[in-house]
């Protein structure tokens, strides 16, 4: 009896320490490509439509208790006449048994500039808010437990936050490059490194640097560029902690399918395998509805079979707004360049 009250102390005690003294890692999404604003703000606004909706959710480790599960919304819209877009981000997370909360909103502004027929240089910067907060009453302590077990309705005396629920301002950026059938782009965010602590010690939310680029290799013998293989690569590095996710995908006009190794470059950590759906209106690649699907494969020291592995879905909706014929105009002139969303 008192073994199986000694893992919920064990935890409780677990809990508290990583809360005062580890600094949290960003969410690292498998369908990085339906989440263009989260992997880099340069890449808002660049797509074939006026406007779109992108959404993505990620069940991560679902056997654990306490699991993470993340959010991410975003809605983009083109704005050919300033040579750009703009957007808006909203990223939510919650994680462990404690209930450790945390939403972000931003607002992106993005800025292309066309270098020739072939290539095509983006900038994007981000600015927003992020609001942290823990449920401290889900925490257990040693005084909440005696020979028996816990104390049912026992109060804690400790005191180990000076306040639970913290609002900071958040800034981020980043440049892209498309070059013909190659894209490369870098990215950083929390470039302010806000003070995120609870318990009034200094605790700095650390910069998440990345890192991405794919090639388009076109499989149609008349010169089009698909179907295709795509074969990509994206680093995140942050707080000396790697994520590297290398792969490709198998894309055509109505499907896309992918396969990918993700690890830290010592470490394994999973096989990725993804399966997205593209259903166009009346054969018009501008009005676009996308399904998404991929499921990670545990290949770490948490085997899949303890921790059920992970699971992403995604939902992107593009398409015309009527009445934007002079920024129509503009735009489809501008998409006779190379544009980052072949890519994905």
């Amino acid at each position: 009896m008192i073994r199986g009250y000694l893992k919920y102390l064990i935890l409780g005690i677990f809990l508290s320490v990583q809360v005062i003294t580890v600094k949290a890692q960003d969410i690292i999404y498998s369908q990085f490509y339906n989440a263009p604003g989260y992997l880099n703000p340069a890449l808002s606004g660049e797509f074939e439509g006026d406007i779109r909706f992108n959404m993505i959710y990620r069940s991560q480790w679902t056997k654990i208790q306490g699991a993470l599960d993340s959010y991410t919304f975003s809605v983009d819209y083109q704005l050919p006449v300033f040579g750009g877009g703009i957007g808006l981000i909203a990223n939510k997370s919650t994680e462990g048994t404690a209930y450790l909360a945390k939403l972000n909103l931003a607002a992106i502004l993005s800025y292309n500039v066309e270098l020739n027929d072939y290539s095509r240089l983006s900038f994007g910067l981000q600015a927003g808010v992020i609001n942290r907060r823990i449920d401290e009453s889900k925490l257990l302590f040693a005084d909440q437990i005696d020979d028996r077990g816990i104390i049912t309705g026992g109060a804690s005396s400790a005191s180990i936050f000076t306040n639970n629920n913290r609002s900071f301002f958040d800034g981020g950026a980043g440049i892209n490059l498309v070059a013909g059938n190659f894209m490369l782009g870098t990215s950083a965010q929390h470039i302010n490194q806000p003070n995120e602590s609870f318990t009034g010690q200094v605790a700095k939310l650390p910069m998440r640097y990345g890192f991405h680029t794919s090639y388009l290799i076109s499989l149609d013998r008349y010169g089009e560029d698909l179907p295709a293989i795509i074969p990509s690569l994206v680093v995140y590095r942050q707080d000396k902690i790697n994520s590297i996710s290398a792969g490709f995908q198998y894309k055509t006009n109505a499907i896309n399918l992918g396969l990918w190794y993700r690890g830290d470059g010592k470490q394994h950590d999973a096989i990725v395998l993804s399966v997205i759906l593209d259903l166009f209106k009346k054969g018009d690649k501008t009005s676009k509805f996308r399904l998404g699907v991929s499921h990670d494969a545990t290949t770490s020291k948490l085997n899949y079979t303890s921790t059920g592995g992970t699971t992403e879905g995604a939902l992107v909706f593009e398409t015309e707004i009527p009445g934007r014929a002079e920024a129509r105009y503009l735009r489809d002139r501008s998409n006779n360049f190379n544009r980052c969303y072949k890519f994905y």
